[in-house]
């Protein structure tokens, strides 16, 4: 994490760049937030196409490396087989999916709310607790929902949450491109 203060090279760099993701960001989650299906549909495919890539990267590993050792075809035939079927059948991977991200707005929370406090005395703190509250009440109220509404609840609140964070983003850049002004 970052200590207050942080380099002067890092406020330049951070600021700009910051800046650009955060409208980024801000876009993809107002798209999400109008598109809820789209959204989620659009994460289910993310990440079955990231669980397709691990499986063929531990199958290519277990060549490698090991070829009579079964623990490692298991593994990517495990990997391999969730990836295909939710490509397949999206709509089978939504409510796993739903729990994953409400477990990501529980860990997304605990990340904000441990930057704040690093960077507690700096202008713009207060932005990322705000970002860490919502990630929580997101949390929170997908848990409450699961798994009926994971359909929507996934495209929105996965916009809500790019939304926020893109927000914090182009603040905290702003921010500290003041600061190095």
């Amino acid at each position: 994490m970052w200590n207050y203060p942080i380099d002067e090279p890092v406020f330049k760099k951070f600021g700009k760049h910051a800046k650009i993701t955060g409208i980024v960001f801000m876009v993809l989650g107002i798209v999400g937030i109008v598109f809820p299906m789209f959204m989620t549909l659009a994460t289910v495919a993310f990440v079955a196409w990231l669980l397709l890539f691990a499986g063929i990267a531990a199958a290519f590993f277990t060549w490698q490396t090991d070829r009579s050792e079964y623990r490692g075809w298991l593994k990517a035939v495990i990997l391999i087989g969730v990836a295909l079927f939710m490509l397949f059948y999206p709509l089978g991977g939504v409510a796993t999916v739903g729990l994953l991200l409400s477990i990501y707005f529980f860990m997304d929370a605990f990340a904000g709310f441990a930057l704040a406090s690093n960077i507690h005395p700096a202008k713009g703190w207060w932005v990322w607790l705000v970002n860490a509250l919502l990630s929580l009440v997101l949390g929170v109220l997908f848990v409450i929902g699961w798994p009926f509404s994971s359909l929507y609840l996934v495209g929105i609140f996965v916009g809500i949450s790019l939304l926020f964070d893109g927000l914090a983003l182009f603040m905290g850049g702003s921010f500290l491109q003041k600061l190095d002004e």
